[in-house]
């Protein structure tokens, strides 16, 4: 989750000494701050440089005009300024502050940190200061120092909502997930219509597995996300709501407000290169979902027809799968430390033909690089299901079923259809051939084993609901999840003690550090449970991948659908069902009835050997070849059939 951030300078927080200049220079002076704070900026600017010439370098005089320079994004003008300003008043805290947020524009991160210390040595207290570094330093994954930061700027004013609200995303991160709620419970005390701040707190409770005001709260959020507020953000909001309209216009409120569109770096050129150069920008390519899923489409490449780049803006884990992706690549490039623009102006630089955004609105991503159009073709694919809401986003990639045709007016981008499912897996992973005892993994020696590995949040209260009736109707059943915190377990053994059913019926797994062993630990389960109204996407793949039949409620959303799609592909259409009462009916029909359960166990073994959701090489060449017709598209200035095939 991103912060609100930078700030702005405000003349009239800059804490001014009073000048040195003559009595009428400083009425003159006075005069055209008043100008300034009265918005008349041309007469005010035009006043500054008067007084600049008899002065040239009087703090106040440059620091007001170079607001008005960083105001009306003039940047060279306004660092040429701040500069002489600082090397005439090196010790003037606000100079310092507007330099610092100067460089920070122009992508500078290094010397704008280096810039807001300076003002903070000058003046510790400097709120703006303390915010806006805190801010960059987050972007710097130095996130301990920005949470101090933060909490700096919490003990000088208890009640500065930007303070409040970046540090309770920060507590987020930490997994502070107690002291991040109080926090946002804190924040919207005091501004309940803070940007994103309901939708936080709620995302945050639903973590937690806390459900505490929850349907309220939904309410609320869906009816203010239809208004056009800024109440949730995209990614939060997918567990909330299950309509594709929804979710594009929360999408396209988040991406107006965080992503406007700047002056495209690419103009129309057509590149003439050997191969067709495609770009992978992701934070994930290490130990994550979305990296076990493209690994192996990383590897399969034609690098006869196609040049790889990979550009990386997150953690280097030093993990198997870092290793095997840094490796596939004919250039990867470790983009963490480097501005938005410029990875933007690397890859226009590059002529990156197709430029494929894989983390969309989620944690660390770098949407905004694509807001400079460095690429011809600009897609938006695979780690965030559903639309962007950004005209610089060309194409989605998706299959029949997460996006029918009838929903593709929900969607800003052209929406390229891959022939089977839209969401890849890596045959190359060998299932581990020990399977651990029903012991060792804490299940009972009998009963039914319902599974759902999804993560807490994707853990609806009314699909919880439908859980317990099973475990009611099931005797001797018990469900196995994946639980990430102590604290919603606790809250999840609390439901389940509120439904009349015993907590220890509730089972939690450990994460394994390997997937090999992950995947084999499934052949203990009977049935997976999947969740709505955001499905397991990753997770019901693995399951299907070791042989576990999965049950899903197909809703109206692309995060909802995307278990149904996943079984359509892999001939399982019968365990798609479309009402969440349909859903209960057929997960208890198949626990009651061990042929019926048998039966399809035999046909997703069978499947899963000549189905096209496993066959990894396959899959490659049909993106590749919608990688193809995008490159086509425009080197010939128009549009080819073929990526609507």
């Amino acid at each position: 989750m991103d912060a609100n951030v930078s700030t702005p300078i405000n003349p009239k927080k800059a804490h001014f000494s009073e000048p040195t200049a003559s009595t009428l220079d400083h009425n003159f002076l006075l005069q055209a701050v008043s100008l300034q704070g009265q918005g008349n900026e041309a007469q005010a600017e035009n006043m500054f440089r008067q007084y600049l010439l008899a002065h040239p370098t009087d703090r106040i005089a440059i620091y007001s005009l170079s607001v008005i320079l960083l105001k009306r994004s003039d940047l060279p003008q306004a660092i040429e300024w701040l500069y002489k300003g600082v090397a005439a008043n090196p010790g003037f805290a606000p100079l310092w502050f507007g330099l610092a947020t100067a460089q920070q524009s122009v992508g500078d991160r290094q010397s704008a940190l280096i810039s807001y210390d300076k003002a903070l040595a000058i003046n510790p207290n400097y709120i703006e200061a303390l915010v806006n570094s805190g801010a960059l330093l987050r972007e710097l994954h130095q996130h301990i120092q920005a949470l101090e930061r933060f909490n700096k700027v919490l003990t000088i004013n208890p009640n500065y909502e930007t303070a409040l609200g970046n540090c309770a995303i920060m507590l987020t991160e930490f997994k502070r997930s107690e002291q991040a709620i109080e926090m946002f419970e804190r924040l919207l005390s005091l501004r309940p219509d803070y940007d994103y701040g309901q939708g936080l707190l709620c995302y945050e409770k639903m973590h937690n597995c806390d459900w505490s005001g929850f349907d309220a709260a939904r309410t609320k959020i869906i009816t203010e996300v239809r208004n056009g507020q800024r109440s949730c953000k995209s990614l939060g909001f997918m567990a909330l709501s299950d309509l594709a309209q929804d979710h594009q216009t929360c999408a396209r409120t988040f991406a107006q407000h965080k992503f406007p569109e700047k002056p495209p770096m690419w103009r129309g050129k057509i590149y003439r290169h050997e191969r067709i150069r495609i770009a992978y920008v992701s934070p994930d390519l290490r130990e994550h979902p979305v990296g076990h899923l493209m690994a192996g489409i990383f590897e399969r490449h034609d690098k006869q027809r196609f040049e790889t780049f990979a550009f990386s803006l997150g953690v280097d884990d030093d993990s198997r799968l870092r290793h095997r992706m840094v490796k596939a690549f004919d250039h990867f490039i470790d983009a963490r430390l480097m501005s938005s623009k410029e990875i933007a102006e690397k890859m226009h630089s590059m002529e990156i033909d197709v430029a494929i955004d894989l983390a969309g609105f989620t944690s660390d991503s770098r949407t905004d690089v694509f807001s400079y159009r460095p690429a011809p073709a600009q897609v938006n694919y695979l780690g965030y299901p559903g639309t962007l809401g950004m005209n610089c986003i060309d194409y989605i990639i998706a299959d029949r079923h997460v996006i029918p045709q009838e929903h593709q007016a929900f969607y800003d981008e052209k929406v390229v259809y891959l022939p089977d499912s839209y969401l890849p897996t890596d045959s190359s992973i060998e299932i581990s051939e020990v399977t651990p005892s029903r012991a060792q993994c804490h299940l009972p020696d009998q009963g039914i084993v319902f599974c759902s590995f999804n993560h807490d949040y994707k853990i609806s209260p009314h699909i919880f609901s439908i859980w317990m009736n099973l475990l009611k109707q099931v005797d001797g059943s018990v469900l196995w999840l994946m639980s990430r915190n102590e604290l919603s377990q606790k809250n999840l053994q609390q439901h389940a003690l509120s439904h009349g059913i015993d907590p220890e019926r509730l089972v939690f797994a450990k994460r394994l550090p390997k997937v090999e062993d992950h995947l084999a630990r499934y052949r203990q389960a009977d049935i997976f449970l999947d969740t709505h109204p955001y499905n397991a996407h990753t997770t019901a793949a693995d399951a299907l991948m070791a042989g576990l039949p999965v049950i899903t409620y197909m809703g109206q959303s692309f995060p909802s659908r995307v278990a149904g799609s996943l079984l359509h592909t892999v001939g399982l259409p019968e365990l798609i069902t479309n009402s969440l009462t349909d859903y209960e009916q057929l997960a208890l029909n198949l626990a009651r009835n061990p042929d019926h359960l048998g039966a399809i166990k035999a046909k997703l073994k069978h499947n899963r050997h000549n189905s096209p959701l496993f066959n990894t090489t396959s899959f490659c060449r049909h993106l590749e070849a919608s990688y193809t017709a995008m490159w086509r598209k425009n080197q010939l200035g128009q549009y080819q059939d073929e990526l609507a095939s």
